[in-house]
């Protein structure tokens, strides 16, 4: 009995025994591994099938004609003279003016943003004396929101007359225009259905549940007429107040949708 012993006590440390366990950890450690990668490509591929569904791609529009309700405007003032000084008094003093009649309208303060003003040097070249300071010039402008549309030919009037000699960017859009563009959206959705089922029927195919779908959008934003003559830019007294037509605008969203079929 204790021969016995002594001899499975010397093949348990036999270099064969040895070899055999540390292949066999190896085995276990490679299939740990394996499963280990294979539970982690389940997971990274959660929620889809083994195979690539047989798909297709159909485009749709949808399209929401909005009156818009706000228009935004840049009124400017540049003011030249020889100092600096009394540059900036003067062009503080009209702007100053615009924003109380502008507020006088109903116009809130929010809604009224300074968006430039800078201070530049004017020189004049000649031959004799090169290159002379001549004076400085003076430039602020500020954004304007207009919420009540019918009053913009009087801001516009009333600028010019306190002296704005700059006036550009009318534009108009509508204070909520996601609520618009999510019924574009709807639309579109519904008309690349309407397609895919159509598309569905020829090709003799069962149309399934939606893949994926993506979207993009394109606001027109319509450019309302006035007559520039009508600001009195450049002059003096009580100006015209111009006629403003704001319109309508579209707002379009397309999307492309990829359907299932079978």
């Amino acid at each position: 009995m204790m021969e016995e012993n002594k001899q499975a006590h010397f093949m348990g440390h036999s270099p064969l025994a040895k070899g055999l366990k540390i292949l066999l950890v190896l085995a276990l450690i490679l299939f740990v591994g394996v499963l280990t990668a294979n539970k982690m490509k389940e997971y990274r591929y959660i929620g889809q099938s083994d195979q690539y569904p047989h798909t297709i791609a159909i485009s749709g529009e949808g399209k929401v004609v909005a009156i818009p309700d706000i228009a935004t405007i840049n009124l400017g003032i540049i003011t030249e003279k020889k100092d600096v000084a009394s540059a900036q008094k003067e062009n503080t003093e009209k702007m100053n003016n615009i924003i109380k009649e502008l507020k006088g309208l109903g116009i809130e303060a929010k809604d009224i943003q300074t968006t430039n003003y800078y201070i530049n040097p004017n020189y004049n070249w000649t031959q004799t004396r090169g290159q002379e300071l001549i004076g400085y010039t003076v430039n602020q402008s500020v954004t304007v929101k207009i919420r009540d549309l019918d009053k913009i030919g009087e801001v516009l009037s009333k600028a010019a007359s306190f002296g704005a000699n700059q006036t550009g960017g009318l534009s108009f859009t509508v204070d909520e225009p996601e609520e618009l563009k999510q019924q574009a959206r709807e639309k579109a959705l519904e008309n690349a259905k309407e397609k895919a089922k159509s598309l569905a029927k020829i090709a003799d195919v069962n149309l399934g549940k939606v893949v994926s779908f993506s979207e993009s959008s394109n606001n027109y934003n319509p450019q309302p007429y006035y007559d520039s003559k009508a600001l009195g830019i450049g002059g003096g007294g009580e100006m015209m107040a111009p006629a403003i037509e704001a319109g309508s605008m579209e707002i379009i969203v397309y999307v492309t949708v990829n359907y299932e079929i079978n």
